[in-house]
């Protein structure tokens, strides 16, 4: 597929988050775009959104209705949404186990896109970032410049508390204090 076929992720972005509010449901822009969307790089395979695990049946019921594909993968801490062939995760439980209401509502209103939504608070989308990393996935390319372009915004010290359990996530730390992209 050439760049001319790819999925227009833009789009698909402000569809699915347009369906998002009139679902009623709290919810948050996070990942990759909402790293883009607080000044990081533009990422370039999926879009990502959190909603609160008790809201992830409504919320795909709603999309579903809205005339988005709505698919379940083998995976139970997200299902896929599909808009003109662009995939977007709707995520309620990531790395940590189910998410809460609360967390969700802790994003803070943002105009992207000409699209007004929540989207994660920079310490939040590192957090979420640094723990995914694992054995599997330690893509460091991805991790540096988005923690190089948010880390004036990002509360570090909340970020080491929160990812303590994770070792790549602690080498992460280590790695961008030793590069003197964060001090501590």
């Amino acid at each position: 597929m050439g760049v001319d076929d790819a999925p227009d992720l833009r789009e698909a972005l402000k569809t699915v988050a347009v369906a998002l509010k009139r679902a009623g449901v709290p919810f948050a822009l996070m990942g990759g775009y909402a790293a883009w969307a607080r000044g990081g790089p533009e990422p370039d395979h999926d879009v990502d959104f959190l909603v609160a695990d008790e809201d992830a049946d409504l919320v795909a019921q709603h999309l579903a209705d809205e005339g988005l594909d709505v698919v379940q993968p083998p995976e139970d801490w997200l299902f896929k949404v599909y808009a003109d062939g662009a995939m977007v995760d709707i995520i309620h439980g990531p790395v940590g186990g189910a998410v809460h209401r609360a967390e969700v509502r802790r994003a803070t209103p943002m105009d992207v896109l000409s699209v007004e939504m929540p989207v994660l608070e920079a310490t939040e989308l590192l957090v979420h970032k640094l723990n995914a990393l694992d054995e599997h996935y330690c893509d460091l390319a991805k991790v540096l410049p988005v923690t190089r372009a948010l880390r004036e915004q990002v509360d570090w010290d909340r970020v080491g508390r929160e990812t303590a359990g994770n070792d790549f996530a602690v080498t992460v730390l280590f790695l961008l204090r030793r590069l003197d992209i964060i001090s501590g």
